[in-house]
């Protein structure tokens, strides 16, 4: 070590336990005075404590020791290596400080690290190379024990030491067989004699020494090693006679403890307890060993107490006895994280353990009592070795928190364990044992400290006890030994004090209590009779009540031949079946005092109530007494009323829980509250103190219980399920013990404190051990009774069956008789189902118990017994329902037609034909048939009706649910709704729907959630989803379900078990509808409020534990669970195991594979929806039956490529879908593409078809026109001649006109100038006039009326009037005036009838003559001018009317006088006119004679014009025919190729159309199915389908496949440029991506699909991500949000369930735009998002589930595509010139038939969309004719690139040798993978080689000479590189594998022999042996089979000539020299 120390390195001292590896390491330190920590290393170790603490020794310069260091944890340990490796670093740098973990730290350079380690047992890691590496392993060898025993003899003053220390040594040699005799051990008897020799200084030493051998050593032998001990010792010390000690005091003290504690004082016991004493002087760390009920822990009571007696006296060892105190706890009733404090997984923060806190104050207390620390718990080999330290002599507490408590000398550890199995040697060596064995007792303590204490008045009864336990007890226990099949086993001491409990039950009512009245006199007179029956009553129950059904028989019968007593059983019957009748004794009531009864033995059922079924009780709550019930509820009763624990142990459906509980919840006294507890696999320690303490109220300091007067009672169902752990401790049941054992247990909050727990108890029921129940340990068991509930008898059975099924047919009298041998029938079913049909691994769910026969029972009753008028009906609802409860969890067709067997014969057993009772298949029954109405459970026998029914109902659902459902509900489908709406409708009914995923099991169930009228709720899975949203959701529908009363579906798939906790709670919720410590105390308050009417009504006390009950009751009955599992795989297996009640409260139903008849329905109503598909009805049966047929075939081969591939591939319903909906899209994509192309070329043909005729017309029309054209030259002369002669003449005519014309205007100048005159006279009166009348015109009738209506008008009004009279010459009125006699003119009558009518009044205005006022008018008239109130202003004032009146009147004066003015020059004007107009006739007549002659000149013009544009017009039209002809003629020689071509490709086209679905039904079936196949198995699919094709007449092309049909071959093209291999598999992978509806999941062992991927997609912005990313889901939402690509890579056998709505595409439109549900975050979808998956795995076993979700894709390597690749790579290094020229082609032909496509896309398009004829589009004919040249160019270059192309490929043919043997090399090498996992080469690596050998390997003249170089260069080249990395034993097998590869390739090797070689054979005919002395029969039969190869056929025959040759061989050294 010191040289380590020298080399900078650590010391690794290693070796067996007790060989002083921490001690040398401490001396080392002491002598070299260096501070020396030890450390105790443990699991909970993490780098963080490591690195603390390494800091401090880097800084302080000491040493530390880690002890124990291989139990970190290896993932620390490799932070450590780097820690540490920092630390010798800086050493060996000799620096003064360093960077350590970031931090800068001064370096003491002689700190140092060693470790110290126990070489491999549990627990314990394999140290990483990269730490092993920096420590110097020291081997510590066992030393020499004599030795050191002589020198430390001497040392303690013995002079005879070296004898001594020899016979010490020997004694241990001889007796360490299998007990541990360790240096410790070695260590104890030489202090143990040095303390003797202290003590007694004169004493012999040999006696010295031989007491210390027996102080140390006696104490842990067994009883019977003891006399091999005793034996060897008297061999060693031969004189010396061993007196016995004296313990004085101490012994005495001892016997007092014990009688004060009522114990009996058995000396061997006691000696027990002084060997513990004196362990406990020699070693601080002892272990008490024994089985329950050993004493082990009154033991250390009973000296403990002894010791405290006795404090301050003188003890035995030397020193005074101080007190003792204990501390008593159990390490497995706590996580190791809370025994010794942990730190928090996420703040780092530390917590205190109880170990600690209690060792801590131990140590930290000054005063000397003794402190014992008692570990009452099984010991392993993980928890104490935290503790080595503690207990070996460092005395040290190790915390991880770095913190290190020692112990003081008083303090003790000690380990009461049942057992050593997990303990390792190093906890062994390091503790003193002392063992202790029940036989030391016996049975007679028990019964004898049991006597004492025993009332008074049965004192005088003890010789009578202890008679009858002398003649009962041993012998019946004995009995039960040998003769009796336990449950669970049971211990002699637990069977003796289950008597005595139950004795102890008969005496309590004679135990004077206050208040309680004495018995009478003579009752206790009476006790006497009573003592024996009593004690047999108690015998039976408790020795005799642990046994199976026919161990009971026996101890009956055995009973029954012993009993020689007064009051004997009665013959009938077994003695279980009889009850004490005590005659009152025990009543303290007086009714009976008069009448003497008969002590007596009665039957059980004499007291049982009679049951009362009302049609309200509901099915769960009927008790129906029996024998058992009434017995054990008698016997619970008597229990727990006398505070005894009871555990009730017996299969799964004997009524243990039903029982119990009905006894606790209903007839218990009322300070008796219960509180129910389930266990499961998962329960744990925790949780259980919680749910526990959670009840209890303090009741003082340190004191907890139930408030005060009242007595809780725990009720623990499945006591046995909690899974063992790794060492097989139960926790739980850890905890529990703590309680039974010491009463209490320590808090979690306050650590340290120990809380005692009082006034509870326990009732347990468990199944017996065995498929996931688990044995339990028996220092729990043994405080129990037992009562072990039997498989109820059939007469049981038929007593509860017939009592309910006759209650309800008693409606029904008619129908009575058959009650009893319907239930008969049931049961016998029920009892040959449960003994034929046996669980397997594929049916682990067959197991049967009760409740399923009740189940039946159940069912019958849902139906209304009114309604079943006949033997036939009843038989057919039994029927129905005995096949729902059992045959519906049958997995396969042949069990499912046993069970039918086997009902039939029942049926033919009651006299009916079975076709009467099932006159078809499926018999069903339903309550849905009439919506809306009552809901009556009955036979739907309308199948039709019953189809519509659901359609309607699913309509229905899809009205009102978001997402939608689209089922084809065939008959299966509709068989499954019937049955989970007939579990859904049963109060408690839950279901376990058992299939692969995508078999419809969610649908169906949400369909008929939907149905009954129920809530579905399902929970969802986010990426942080865990426990506590967990919790949150199922106390949701809990809280609605118990407190509104809803009914609700609780829909739960595997795929969303993130943690096998929320099954736990499934499991609860099943079992007893309620989870522990689920609900806050609000939500009980809640609970309780609402609880409390309901239980009001119910008739029952409102108490706290009836409303829970009834709170549970109606959360039980309306949570319908509803399971969806897989059926697949260990889990499941698993699963059943942990969670009983999965299938015990489950009704299942298992989902088959789809029926022929379901996949053919859905088929077809998928392609009865494609109105493209233009299908006759026999093609759409043929393509159905196809669809069937391919689904069929698929999943048939997934067995074979099982089998010869072992890959797993599922196909589910949901593949099938997959395969109809794609066929659907294509389908649809493909003929709508083929239309187009058809028609596209279809126009351009008929364009050309129509141009031809055309042409032809053409010819005809130019032929017809030409003699036209010379007829209108001749026209066209003649007309000419013409005009020119009358032109002339026109000309003279136009002279004469032109004269007349000018006279005429002058005379029209002198006419204008007299117009313009006269006109500038008027132009003054008109405005006047024109204002006038505008104002007239804006009068209205009414302002008129207004005028008329005046009485007195005023003056103005008047004048108007009368101006307007006077116009109009209306004659005035005469009046008298003012002056008498005097008459005045008075117009306003007369006005007023002017104003009459106002509308004619106002005409009459506008027509006035006003030319023509006479004179006479206008002189009457001007005095009103000339009158001031006259002027339009004043009158304005009284009227409108008037006003506008008057303006009129004013104007009509001024117009008179301007008129008279014009006049005159009027005249002259008119004379003018006249004049002027005769002129004007003459000029006409001039002029019409000139137009005439014009006409004529016009009209021959035209004709001449007409003339020569008909002959132009001949002309162009000749011109036109013949342009045409030349373009026609150009246009159909242009196409005459593409007119064939086209010609053939429509005719292609439109057999396309017709016979595409075949092709397309292919394609579709490849995608959804081939994808996870390698390639022989996808051609072979391929081809059976193909023939089904041609079988069922599906029209399809020839030869179709994937590529053809789907690939477009530029995109190939892309793919592969982008790095897709070229092979055709890896294309075909390609197309399944490009058009799979799921988003695709490559298997890509070798990156190929990856780096295809990443390059395809670099462009769009791929994204690429892991599972493991921390923001992986973030990633993947923006991929989704802006439509990016993204690649999950490297993903396992599981995927995240929360990319569950990604890879369904759940996505929903809201607002318009379509969104998904990604974990909580609702996002926007956008169309260009594309997801691609990859793994690395080469064989994943991906479940049914997954596969469903994802199409999976085979990317695996093919050789056919490695030889391709590889070829390409050869050729582009061989020759660049080639591989860079096809590189070029393959570009440039994808190009060019690019170019020619887009030209005859132009083309076409232009012939189909020219208007009119194409002969006129010149564009057309210019394309035409360039795309002419190009295409010939083209096609030129084609034919060019295709020769080239054989070229290339023939001289790459050439190569081909190489890349077949680089192909059959790497598959070599990838094949070593089998051989070692650790062999795993890359492709890249690979090719890495390749290149380098084709690069390196030597050149050469010819091709065949190179290919040879290559060859043998690069096979070297990788086996020497392969090489270097196998192991030595591998290399000679790669060789030959190598050689064998290549020689099979060459068809060197025989294929027979090969497999000969492999396997051996069978010999073909039987010979002697020839020399059977040297031969053996084995090698002569292999000779024999040897013979039936060709080449070895006459073998036999030279053997036996040759014989000697063949010996010299087989003798030889080297036979194959």
């Amino acid at each position: 070590m010191t040289g380590a120390l020298h080399l900078k390195f650590g010391g690794a001292p290693a070796g067996p336990a007790g060989t002083g590896k921490t001690e040398t390491t401490k001396d080392l330190g002491k002598a070299l005075a260096i501070q020396t920590v030890v450390f105790n290393c443990s699991d909970q170790l993490d780098f963080i404590a490591m690195g603390k603490f390494l800091k401090g020794l880097a800084s302080s310069g000491a040493w530390a020791c880690f002890d124990e260091f291989n139990r970190i944890d290896v993932e620390v340990l490799s932070v450590v290596a780097q820690q540490i490796t920092t630390i010798q670093k800086a050493q060996q740098q000799r620096v003064k400080t360093f960077v350590f973990e970031g931090m800068e730290i001064s370096l003491v350079p002689s700190c140092a690290v060693f470790i110290t380690m126990n070489p491999g047992y549990a627990g314990r890691t394999e140290l990483p190379d990269n730490l092993k590496a920096l420590f110097r392993p020291v081997a510590m060898m066992i030393p020499d024990y004599a030795m050191i025993a002589e020198i430390s003899l001497y040392s303690f003053g013995f002079s005879d030491a070296k004898l001594l220390s020899k016979k010490i040594t020997s004694t241990f040699k001889l007796s360490s067989d299998h007990y541990d005799f360790g240096m410790r051990a070695v260590k104890t008897v030489i202090s143990a004699a040095g303390n003797l020799k202290r003590e007694n200084p004169d004493m012999n030493e040999e006696l010295i020494c031989l007491r210390a051998i027996r102080d140390v050593n006696v104490p842990k032998f067994l009883q019977d090693d003891l006399k091999l001990f005793n034996g060897i010792v008297s061999d060693l010390f031969p004189k010396i006679r061993e007196e016995p000690i004296d313990y004085g005091t101490l012994e005495e003290s001892i016997r007092n403890v014990c009688a004060n504690k009522c114990l009996k004082d058995v000396n061997g016991y006691i000696t027990k307890c002084i060997q513990l004493y004196e362990t406990t002087v020699v070693r601080h760390g002892l272990m008490l060993v024994g089985p329950s009920g050993s004493g082990k822990t009154k033991c250390y009571e009973v000296l403990g107490a002894a010791m405290t007696a006795l404090k301050g006296q003188p003890s035995v060892s030397g020193g005074v006895y101080e007190a003792v105190q204990t501390y008593i706890l159990n390490p497995k009733s706590i996580t190791m994280g809370q025994l010794y404090g942990e730190f928090d997984q996420l703040t780092h923060e530390w917590t205190d353990g109880i170990l600690s806190c209690l060792i801590r104050d131990g140590a930290a207390s000054m005063d000397p009592e003794k402190k014992w620390y008692m570990f009452d718990g099984p010991v392993d080999a993980v928890w104490i070795e935290n503790m080595n330290t503690v207990l070996d002599d460092n005395k040290k507490l190790c915390l991880s928190s770095g913190e290190i408590i020692k112990l003081s000398d008083v303090m003790t550890m000690m380990f009461e364990v049942q057992d050593l199995a997990v303990a390792s040697p190093a906890t062994v060596s390091r503790c003193g044992m002392v063992y202790l064995e029940p036989s030391i007792l016996g049975l007679t303590p028990f019964t004898e400290c049991w006597l004492r204490t025993i009332p008074g008045m049965f004192q005088t009864y003890t010789d009578q006890l202890n008679s009858l336990f002398a003649r009962f007890l041993q012998d019946s226990i004995k009995f039960v030994r040998e003769s009796v099949k336990e449950v669970i086993t049971s211990m002699d001491s637990n069977l003796t004090c289950s008597l005595l409990k139950l004795l102890d039950c008969f005496f309590e009512p004679f135990i004077p209590r206050e208040g309680k009245k004495p018995l009478s006199q003579e009752k206790l007179s009476r006790l006497q009779e009573l003592i024996e029956p009593w004690f047999i009553f108690a015998l039976v129950w408790s020795v005799g009540a642990t046994g199976d059904a026919d161990s009971c028989q026996r101890f009956s019968a055995w009973l029954r031949g012993k009993m020689t007593v007064q009051l004997c059983f009665p013959e009938e019957g077994l003695v279980y079946d009889y009850h004490l009748d005590d005659a009152g004794i025990s009543h303290s009531d007086d009714e009976e005092e008069g009448k003497e009864r008969k002590i007596q033995w009665v039957s059980w059922m004499k007291y049982a109530q009679k049951v009362v079924i009302t049609p309200e009780t509901r099915y769960s709550d009927i008790i129906v007494p029996t024998v058992n019930t009434v017995r054990m509820s008698f016997l619970i009763d008597m229990l727990l009323s006398n505070k005894k624990p009871v555990l009730c142990i017996g299969p799964t459906g004997t009524g243990k829980t039903l029982t119990i509980s009905d006894k606790l919840l209903k007839n218990m006294p009322a300070e008796y509250i219960t509180h129910f507890l389930m266990f499961s696999a998962r329960t744990s320690c925790n949780q259980t103190q919680d749910y526990i303490d959670s009840k209890l109220d303090r009741r003082r300091k340190g004191v907890f219980g139930p408030p005060l007067g009242k007595y809780f009672i725990f009720f623990i169902d499945d006591l046995n399920m909690p899974m063992l752990e790794t060492y097989g401790a139960q926790p739980p049941i850890e905890l529990l013990r703590q309680w039974m054992d010491h009463g209490g247990w320590y808090d979690r909050k306050q650590i340290g404190t120990f809380k005692n727990i009082v006034d509870i108890n326990f009732a347990c029921a468990m199944g017996p051990p065995g498929g996931g129940r688990n044995p339990i340990t028996q220092r729990f068991t043994r405080h129990f009774n037992f009562l072990s509930f039997t498989e109820m008898e059939d007469t049981s059975k038929r007593k509860i069956f017939s009592t309910i099924l006759g209650n309800w047919m008693e409606k029904i009298p008619a129908m009575k008789p058959f009650s009893e041998s319907l239930v008969d029938a049931t049961i016998r079913v029920y009892s040959t189902i449960t003994s034929a049909l046996l669980p397997t691994p594929a049916k682990s769910h067959y197991t049967f118990n009760l409740r399923d026969l009740s189940k039946v029972f159940q069912g019958i009753l849902m139906a209304e017994a009114g309604k079943i008028e006949n033997k036939i009906q009843l038989l057919q609802l039994w029927y129905h329902e005995s096949c729902r409860v059992f045959q519906d969890r049958l997995v396969s067709d042949e069990d499912r037609k046993w069970f039918d067997q086997l009902l039939q014969t029942h049926i033919q057993e009651f006299g009916c034909k079975i076709e009467e009772v099932v006159p078809y298949q499926p018999v069903l029954y339903g309550d849905f048939m009439l919506p809306g109405s009552v809901k009556v459970y009955q036979l739907i026998d309308d199948k039709e009706k019953l189809v519509h029914v659901m359609e309607e109902y699913m309509d229905d659902y899809n009205q009102t649910s978001t997402s939608k459902m689209k089922l084809v509900l065939f008959m299966d489908a509709i068989q499954h709704v019937c049955r989970i709406s007939r579990i859904l409708r049963q109060p408690m009914g839950n279901a376990l729907l058992l299939g692969v995923g995508g078999s419809g099991r969610q649908s169906l169930t949400r369909l008929a959630t939907h149905m009954a009228e129920y809530e579905c709720f399902q929970i969802e899975l986010s990426k942080n989803y865990g426990l506590l949203e967990w919790r949150e959701d199922i106390k949701s529908i809990m809280l609605k379900a118990g407190l509104q009363n809803v009914q609700i579906t609780f829909l739960f798939v595997d795929t969303q078990i993130k943690s096998e906790s929320f099954l736990e709670d499934v499991n609860n919720i099943l079992n007893s509808g309620d989870v522990p410590n689920l609900y806050t105390s609000e939500e009980q308050e809640r609970i309780l409020i609402t609880m409390k009417p309901v239980v009001l009504d119910m008739g029952q006390q409102p108490t706290k534990s009836n409303l829970m009950a009834a709170y549970i009751n109606r959360v039980r009955s309306n949570i319908h669970t509803v399971l969806c599992m897989s059926p697949v795989g260990e889990v499941f297996r698993a699963r059943l195991r942990q969670f009983p009640s999965l299938v015990n409260c489950c009704t299942i139903d298992w989902f088959c594979a789809w029926p022929q008849e379901a996949l053919q329905s859905v088929a077809t109503s998928f392609l009865n929806e494609l109105p493209e598909l233009e299908a006759s009805p026999t093609t759409l049966e043929s393509l159905a039956l196809m669809c069937v047929e391919i689904h069929q075939m698929v999943s048939r081969k997934c067995e074979q490529y099982l089998a010869e591939l072992s890959r797993y591939n599922y196909v589910t319903p949901k593949s099938y879908l997959e395969l109809l909906s794609i066929f659907s899209s294509l389908i649809g994509q493909k003929k709508q593409e083929l239309h187009s192309a058809r028609q596209r070329m279809k126009t351009g043909l008929d364009k050309l078809l129509r141009t031809a005729e055309d042409v032809a017309k053409m010819q005809e029309e130019l032929e017809m026109m030409r003699p036209q054209l010379e007829e209108a030259a001749k026209d066209t002369v003649v007309t000419m001649e013409k005009i020119k002669e009358d032109t002339v003449v026109a000309e003279e005519t136009r002279v004469a006109v032109q004269a007349e014309e000018a006279k005429a205007t002058e005379k029209a100048c002198v006419a204008q100038a007299i117009a313009d005159d006269a006109q500038k006279d008027l132009n003054e009166a008109l405005p006047a006039m024109d204002a006038a009348l505008a104002s007239l015109k804006s009068l209205k009738k009414n302002d008129v009326v207004e005028v008329r209506a005046m009485q007195r008008p005023p003056q103005g009004v008047k004048l108007v009037i009368e101006a307007v009279c006077i116009l109009k010459g209306i004659k005035p009125k005469k009046v008298a005036g003012e002056k008498l006699g005097e008459k005045v003119d008075d117009y306003w009558d007369a006005g007023k009838g002017l104003l009459q009518d106002p509308g004619k009044f106002l005409e009459s205005l506008f027509k006035y003559d006003k030319d023509n006022i006479p004179d006479a008018v206008i002189k009457q008239v001007q005095p009103y001018i000339d009158n001031p109130e006259f002027e339009t202003d004043s009158i304005a004032k009284v009227s409108k009317a008037c006003t506008s009146i008057c303006q009129w009147v004013r104007a009509m004066h001024l117009y008179h006088f301007v008129a008279r003015a014009v006049e005159p020059k009027r005249q002259a004007l008119q004379e003018a006119q006249e004049d002027l107009a005769v002129t004007q006739r003459i000029l006409d007549d001039a002029k019409e004679k000139l137009t005439a002659v014009e006409e004529g000149i016009a009209t021959l013009q035209a004709k001449y014009h007409e003339c020569l544009s008909k002959r132009d017009e001949l002309d162009a039209k000749c011109q036109l025919c013949e342009n045409r002809l030349i373009r026609a003629d150009k246009l159909i020689g242009g196409l005459a190729d593409e007119k064939v071509r086209w010609r053939e490709t429509v005719q292609q086209l439109e057999y396309m159309v017709n016979n595409v679905a075949g092709d397309v039904l292919l394609a579709a079936g490849y995608v959804a199915y081939l994808g996870p196949f390698t390639g022989e198995y996808r051609s072979a699919m391929a081809e059976e389908w193909l023939r089904g094709f041609k079988e069922l007449t599906v029209p399809h092309t020839e030869q179709p496949n994937l590529i053809s049909t789907l690939g477009d071959k530029v995109k190939i093209r892309s793919w592969q440029i982008a790095g897709l291999p070229k092979d055709s598999l890896s294309v075909e992978n390609g197309v399944i991506a490009q058009y799979s509806q799921r988003w695709p999941l490559f298997i890509d062992p070798q990156g190929q699909a990856n780096k295809w991927i990443k390059n395809m997609e670099r462009d769009n912005r791929l994204d690429v991500m892991k599972l493991s990313d921390r923001d992986f889901l973030r990633s993947l939402e923006n991929a989704i949000r802006f439509g990016k690509p993204c690649l999950l890579e490297n993903v396992g056998e599981d995927l995240d369930p929360a990319l569950d709505p990604v890879l369904l595409r759940q996505t929903y439109t809201h607002e318009g735009n379509i969104v998904i549900k990604l974990g909580d975050a609702v996002i926007h979808y956008h169309d260009d998002f594309k997801m691609y998956i990859t793994t690395k795995l080469p064989n994943p076993h991906y479940s049914p589930e997954i596969s469903t979700k994802v199409t999976l894709i085979n990317f695996t390597l093919s050789p056919s595509g490695l030889e391709d690749q590889l070829l390409g790579c050869l050729v582009a290094e061989e020759r660049p010139d080639l591989e860079g020229a096809k590189n070029q082609l393959i570009v440039s032909n994808a190009q060019m038939k690019q170019e020619l496509k887009e030209i005859e896309d132009q083309i076409l398009f232009r012939l189909s969309s020219s208007e009119g004829n194409p002969v006129d589009d010149e564009e057309l004919i210019r394309v035409l004719a360039a795309s002419k040249v190009k295409a010939e160019e083209i096609q030129a270059k084609v034919t060019a690139a295709e020769a080239t192309e054989r070229d290339i490929d023939a001289t790459r043919l050439e190569y081909v040798p190489v890349a077949v043997r680089a192909q059959i090399l790497f598959f070599c090498v990838s094949d070593l993978s089998n051989v070692d996992p650790m062999y795993q080469y890359s492709l890249e690596w690979f090719l890495g080689i390749f290149l380098g050998g084709i690069a390196n390997s030597k050149r050469a003249e010819t091709v065949k000479e190179r290919i040879f170089n290559i060859n043998e260069f690069f096979t070297f080249s990788l086996y020497s590189n392969v090489c270097r990395s196998l192991f030595e034993k591998h290399k000679l097998m790669f060789a030959f594998l190598l050689c064998a590869r290549i020689l099979m390739n060459d068809s060197k090797i025989d294929m027979a022999e090969w497999r000969y070689m492999l396997s051996g054979g069978r010999p073909q005919q039987e010979a002697p042996n020839p020399a059977p002395n040297w031969l053996s029969m084995r090698a002569w039969q292999d000779i024999l089979a040897l013979s039936a190869l060709p080449t070895f056929r006459n073998m036999p025959e030279s053997f036996s000539k040759h014989e000697s040759a063949f010996k010299n061989i087989f003798d030889s050294s080297q036979p194959h020299r």
